[in-house]
């Protein structure tokens, strides 16, 4: 699933997300999809995708399905 993240500028930033979503149960890999985005492996029955957006945003960033 592709996750939209804004403000992933630098890789302290996407580093800093990536361990978020990754510490989410399910969640089995991240990685980098462009610019803004995040493709993330998960187990649908394990987590969601407001889950997902909710990690985001306790960081401080914005996020959505993109």
């Amino acid at each position: 699933m592709l996750l939209g993240v804004r403000g992933l500028d630098t890789d302290a930033a996407r580093a800093k997300v990536q361990a978020a979503l990754t510490r989410l149960p399910g969640v089995h890999g991240v990685e980098a999809a462009g610019p803004q985005q995040l493709l993330v492996h998960y187990d649908a029955g394990e987590t969601t995708v407001m889950d997902m957006i909710r990690a985001a945003r306790r960081l401080g960033f914005l996020a959505g399905m993109g």
